[in-house]
């Protein structure tokens, strides 16, 4: 049976806060200027002998780089050059606030500006403080406790920032990638990784970093040593399931599907197994629970906090005083405002964090489903077939760490990945995230600016499961998808998808995901003579639906599900679609012509004028099919 081939996922560039222009925009006040006056001035300020205000123009410039119109300014007066040098500066607080400068930038500039970077020599300096971080972070463990604290944490910090740089070129410039492993990039970053139980948020940022750069890249391949191999086991097999570690497990798996190639044969079963199970563990959860719980926990917190400051203000009563008027009263009876307040309230974005973070999470692992589900030769367009095996779910008997030994071939690869694709009961995971959100959730999240992308991030998730159901559906037999019964289900399931998702769902990724889906379960269907629960469906839905921008859309996924294929030929003639569709045709023609103006906008007037020519060239296109099969 033919297969059409998956395309594989890339990362989205990374947004500091999500929609570069507008946000930003609306953070600040103010709408983008086209002009680049304040560039030139935050530029100049660079150059200033005080840190301070070099430090203030960088951040700045952070921002000002988020307003798209601000960018080409910015390439004129040479922004890069101008902030390269500072990722060097002696001030720890220039650097951090300079490698943010060039993260925003970067992430918001796209593949153009960071080719640009990376033509105007920013992995010389970015290298640089690379080793310098790194270098730090070692001779601070030399030194008195306080001072070592204070200088890691802002070493980190700076790491963190500089690594996002690096992630962000090095997805946009095969160039930077090239830098990347002659710089000997990937041991610095493994020790970063390696702190991953005392700063996981540097470490996502390298997991991040090491699954881009490890994509496609057989030279970096050649220097994943015994050592480093550990490094990856380690954090991978961490014990620790708060939803960052969660985020960082399924990154770092996918790092090591990328390196499979370099595995030892003896372990391939046991690494393949051992990935999917994280991957398994991260599909298992609810996200619409896991969002109403912690928005829920974020409440009571904030409430908490409100609670205990009043109570704190009422116990102290006239002893809550002013800095100013403080002068001369002991120190015991001190007790001010502003101090108690940092203390009692964490980080106002930790329930949100940890929510993203595990939403990150579900839709890494459903790309790194996809990924492994394509073909290993691009050139070929079919998997060979796949079958069962009763291989053991238990991990790493010998440690991934072990090199050498004899490359599996990509059919055994299949093989393995078939295996525990069902041992995992991914299929029945990956089935349940083609639902649509939460609706609880998703109300919840709709009224609260703060949690409002998560929105768009479930459907996202949703929209990943629908790709990835295409590929099983495609590659898996019918019994591992649970037999001809639950094909049907499934058939019904997504059909109802189609004709009933909430307005937020409406977008071309959810459409296409949807249609290839359905297109790969009625090819699937068809080659098992399995009874057409799809096209009776849809044929009912575009036929007998009042509505008719619902029936147009029924239509429209008629077409694509039986444009082409043998499966589709065969199955259009098993539930006499020709016949059917020739009948509704003068219908629906004169339904528009009644009903159109009256019921319908413009747009979607225009949208079922489509349809109805699509439909006679459906009509002529069957009778050619039709007329083939039965001469």
């Amino acid at each position: 049976m033919g297969k059409s081939r998956t395309k594989r996922f890339k990362r989205p560039q990374f947004s500091p806060t999500g929609d570069c222009q507008a946000e930003a925009a609306a953070a600040n006040g103010t709408e983008p200027e086209e002009d680049d006056g304040p560039a030139a001035e935050l530029l100049e300020k660079l150059q200033h002998p005080s840190a301070e205000v070099r430090e203030c123009a960088c951040a700045g410039l952070a921002r000002l780089v988020q307003q798209r119109p601000a960018l080409p300014g910015l390439a004129r007066r040479d922004a890069v050059r101008r902030l390269g040098p500072l990722l060097l500066d002696p001030s720890l607080a220039v650097r951090e606030t300079a490698a943010g400068a060039l993260r925003n930038l970067s992430a918001c500039g796209g593949f153009e500006v960071c080719g640009d970077m990376v033509t105007k020599d920013i992995m010389t300096p970015l290298v640089a403080l690379l080793k310098e971080c790194s270098t730090g972070l070692d001779s601070n463990e030399m030194s008195p406790q306080e001072k070592k604290d204070q200088n890691r944490n802002s070493i980190e910090n700076i790491a963190n920032e500089a690594v996002n740089v690096l992630w962000n070129i090095c997805e946009c410039s095969s160039r930077a990638v090239s830098i990347f492993n002659k710089e000997g990039c990937l041991e610095i970053v493994l020790k970063y990784l390696s702190r991953f139980s005392t700063n996981v948020d540097l470490a996502i940022s390298v997991a991040y970093c090491l699954q881009t750069v490890t994509e496609d890249n057989p030279e970096l391949l050649k220097s994943f040593s015994a050592p480093a191999l550990h490094v990856l086991e380690s954090a991978m097999l961490s014990p620790v399931n708060s939803m960052e570690y969660i985020l960082l497990k399924t990154l770092v798996a996918g790092t090591i599907w990328n390196l499979k190639d370099i595995i030892p044969s003896k372990s391939q079963a046991e690494i393949i197994n051992a990935i999917l199970k994280i991957l398994s563990e991260v599909l298992e959860m609810d996200a619409g629970e896991t969002v109403l719980q912690m928005k829920e926990a974020e409440t009571q917190r904030i409430k908490t906090a409100a609670e205990t400051e009043d109570t704190l203000q009422n116990v102290n009563g006239d002893d809550l005083i002013e800095d100013d008027e403080m002068e001369g009263i002991p120190q015991r009876r001190k007790v001010r405002r502003k101090a108690f307040i940092s203390d009692l309230l964490p980080p106002t974005d930790k329930e949100l964090r940890e929510t993203i973070a595990l939403l990150t999470a579900q839709q890494t692992a459903l790309e790194i489903i996809v990924n492994m589900c394509c073909s290993e030769d691009p050139t070929d367009d079919e998997w060979e077939e796949l079958s069962s095996s009763d291989e053991s779910d238990s991990f790493m008997e010998n440690s991934l760490s072990e090199c050498g030994g004899q490359l599996l071939s990509p059919l055994c690869l299949s093989h393995e990945v078939h295996t525990a694709l069902t041992n995992y009961l991914i299929p029945k995971k990956i089935f349940e995230k083609t639902a649509f959100p939460n609706s609880t959730a998703v109300d919840v999240c709709s009224r609260n600016p703060s949690w409002k992308p998560l929105i768009r991030k479930m459907s996202t998730i949703q929209c990943r499961a629908l790709v990835c159901l295409q590929s099983l559906v495609s590659l898996l037999d019918v019994d591992h998808l649970g037999g001809p019964a639950a094909l049907q289900t499934l058939a019904q399931h997504l059909s109802q998808l189609l004709f009933s998702q909430p307005d937020f769902a409406k977008h071309v990724d959810f459409l296409e995901a949807i249609s290839s889906a359905l297109r790969a379960l009625l090819q699937t269907v068809a080659s098992k003579n399995i009874p057409q629960t799809i096209g009776c469906f849809l044929l009912e839905v575009a036929t007998k639906d009042p509505s008719l921008v619902v029936a147009g859309e029924a239509l429209d996924a008629l077409f694509d599900v039986f444009a082409d294929g043998k499966e589709a030929e065969r199955a259009s003639v098993q539930i006499k679609l020709l016949s059917a569709l020739k009948e509704f045709q003068p219908v629906f023609k004169m339904k528009i012509r009644k009903e159109g103006r009256a019921k319908y906008s413009p747009d979607q007037l225009c949208v079922l004028d489509n349809v109805k020519m699509n439909l006679r060239r459906f009509v002529a296109y069957q009778e050619t099919v039709e007329k083939k099969l039965t001469t």
